[in-house]
């Protein structure tokens, strides 16, 4: 489904700010995989998440989706194949539209454009339909301004945008970092719930070690530009945010250099 082959991404390249991003990082994934990563600051999983939807390209390496070669494939097009949804609440919607009209650019995504209207009677049924999955009474409030909204219900807006149209990869950017504990946990319940109804393959960043654990069926680990440790399905199980602190330590021989790695 997605394969990342020898990818190495350099920033500031023969200045004193050189930085190695992605260091012939090789990543698959599987149709169906839900794999976490976490990471200090500056370990690149931003990088990587940019490297895959196209607002990066690599100095070296391929990125293959759906046995596709998107290495080169402008981030317009990929986005055809790939849903993502962002830190910030504010990113991922038109704040000045409504909700049938952000849902309506979301829907029309890996559709080929017409001059139609693009919201009609059948499709305003459906968008009340989808968006009663989140409980959150916004099928009732489908001309409301999508800037009006919580930070919650924003993103929550973001994650159905994101995927009813069932893309190829799912990116899902600390996509919980900026909500308060009540807001977080019913967009981590949403995630987990949606990924699992449509079988998406997806790829999460996070900086909360619990959550990396507790959702997916892969856990990977970053440091400078590489992935440092795997866990499959079978040892996350039983793995505590303890150990991954161990692992990491034992590997590096150091310390997470960032809090928020610590949050459990």
């Amino acid at each position: 489904m997605l394969h990342l082959n020898k990818i190495h991404k350099v920033f500031n390249e023969g200045t004193p700010d050189e930085k190695i991003a992605l260091d012939q990082l090789n990543l698959t994934l599987d149709k169906g995989d839900f794999v976490t990563i976490i990471g200090s600051n500056g370990a690149g999983k931003s990088t990587l998440m940019n490297m895959i939807s196209g607002v990066l390209l690599p100095d070296i390496g391929t990125v293959t989706i759906e046995d596709k070669n998107v290495t080169l494939m402008t981030e317009y097009k990929r986005s055809k194949m790939i849903g993502r949804v962002f830190q910030d609440p504010m990113a991922g919607t038109a704040p000045s539209m409504t909700i049938e009209e952000n849902l309506a650019m979301a829907y029309s995504r890996n559709k080929s454009r017409t001059f139609k209207r693009g919201v009609t009677k059948k499709r305003k049924e459906y968008f009340k339909e989808v968006l009663s999955t989140l409980h959150l009474g916004l099928e009732d409030r489908l001309n409301a301004k999508v800037g009006l909204l919580s930070g919650g219900e924003r993103q929550a807006l973001s994650l159905l945008m994101a995927t009813f149209t069932e893309p190829s990869i799912l990116l899902l950017d600390e996509h919980t970092a900026a909500l308060d504990p009540s807001r977080a946990e019913l967009i981590t319940k949403l995630t987990k719930e949606i990924v699992n109804e449509y079988g998406l393959t997806t790829l999460m960043v996070t900086h909360n070690m619990q959550q990396a654990i507790d959702l997916g069926n892969r856990l990977i680990m970053m440091d400078k530009g590489q992935i440092i440790l795997e866990v499959d399905e079978e040892k996350k199980k039983d793995l505590t945010v303890k150990q991954l602190l161990v692992e990491f330590q034992q590997i590096r021989g150091k310390q997470m250099t960032s809090d928020r790695a610590l949050l459990s």
